[in-house]
């Protein structure tokens, strides 16, 4: 009988990321089952990458109090649903629900996490609740020891997560032509905060997204420019389309980012991920996120992979400087792009690998 993992996808990374390790388990002979809960851009990546998942539960919103009973209620759903499956071991990035649900019922679990500034949930997850720790290694280990997972229980790769779905990636220029852009133009990219992650919540809940500001200065002063906004949320999406020019693009469903980021002059990020995904892809990438620098985002600065501008005049000024030589910028990303990541580790491999010993021995 067949092996089974389970695999929970809370965000659209994590569709990502566990694509390469689903596959690579599901050649091995091994069963994967999928979970997912109801948050409208994991369900659209998951239909945009033929990924199919059982959705159980949802996302808890902005308020600590609807986050609780959200997962509350997720980790009563989940533990019907899961108790009447043979699982061999659980895969989760950061799942609470996930842990919880694993924890009770002895199945061993396995996190991956390269966000320890999201203390609540890192604790949650993170051993000695599961059995190990996937990390990078551009992370401390310091940062891990301080919320108490143990050192033994950790392993490293030396490589940022969007390794796993960027190794072998060639840009498709289909996007082009699906959100009717022209690849002889500029093309800027914006990505908003996650404003509903708890290490968010003191931001101002009346302020659409940060890069809002940012983005009519721009589309001021570069008229020709094409402007694509990626929102997080369906009602960012509505409030963005009522603030913003027309001629800006505001997506309201999933794309193949990669291949847009490939294709684009600049990119102005307020999160993490999309950041470290166009560091990686060679492309000038400035980070507006609103709180500390994170691990992964000093390790690209430090690596002259990113800029960091802690305010709109800060962001403004780095604009006007990549937008005044875009060849000359671009090819010195790239050069900071290969050489990056020739030397990573793909997380996947590190994980599969891990994990297929250990499955092995249960079999």
């Amino acid at each position: 009988m067949n092996l089974s993992v389970w695999v929970d996808y809370l965000t659209p990374k994590q569709v990502l990321f566990f694509r390469s390790i689903t596959e690579k388990l599901e050649k091995d002979g091994f069963e994967i089952i999928r979970t997912t809960r109801e948050y409208s851009e994991v369900i659209r990546m998951l239909e945009l990458t033929g990924t199919e998942a059982r959705i159980i539960g949802r996302h808890g919103g902005r308020s600590l109090k609807g986050k609780l009973i959200a997962s509350a209620e997720r980790i009563i759903e989940l533990a019907k649903y899961i108790s009447t499956k043979k699982i061999a071991c659980a895969l989760g990035f950061g799942s609470p629900e996930l842990s919880r649900v694993a924890l009770g019922l002895a199945i061993p679990h396995f996190t991956v996490n390269d966000s320890p500034h999201s203390i609540a949930v890192a604790r949650l997850t993170s051993p000695p609740l599961s059995e190990r720790l996937f990390t990078p290694e551009q992370i401390p280990i310091s940062a891990w020891l301080k919320i108490g997972v143990p050192q033994d229980q950790i392993t490293q790769y030396n490589g940022l997560d969007p390794i796993a779905w960027l190794k072998g990636f060639t840009p498709n220029n289909h996007i082009i032509e699906e959100l009717g852009l022209n690849q002889d133009l500029p093309i800027i990219v914006a990505r908003t905060e996650e404003k509903k992650a708890s290490y968010l919540l003191d931001l101002d809940p009346r302020q659409i997204s940060i890069i809002v500001p940012i983005i009519k200065k721009i589309s001021q002063e570069y008229p020709g420019y094409q402007i694509v906004v990626i929102p997080r949320y369906d009602k960012q999406y509505l409030e963005l389309r009522k603030t913003l020019d027309e001629e800006i693009k505001i997506l309201d469903k999933a794309i193949d980012g990669a291949s847009l980021l490939a294709f684009s002059s600049l990119f102005i990020g307020a999160g993490g991920t999309m950041n470290a995904e166009a560091a990686l892809l060679g492309v000038p990438t400035i980070s507006c996120y609103p709180k500390e620098t994170t691990y992964v985002e000093q390790y690209l600065i430090n690596e002259g992979a990113i800029y960091r501008a802690k305010n709109e005049n800060k962001v403004m000024e780095k604009t006007k400087e990549i937008l005044s030589r875009p060849e000359e910028f671009k090819e010195q990303h790239k050069l900071v792009a290969e050489r990056l990541s020739n030397t990573m580790d793909d997380p996947a491999e590190v994980i599969v690998e891990y994990l297929e010993k250990f499955l092995t021995k249960k079999s």
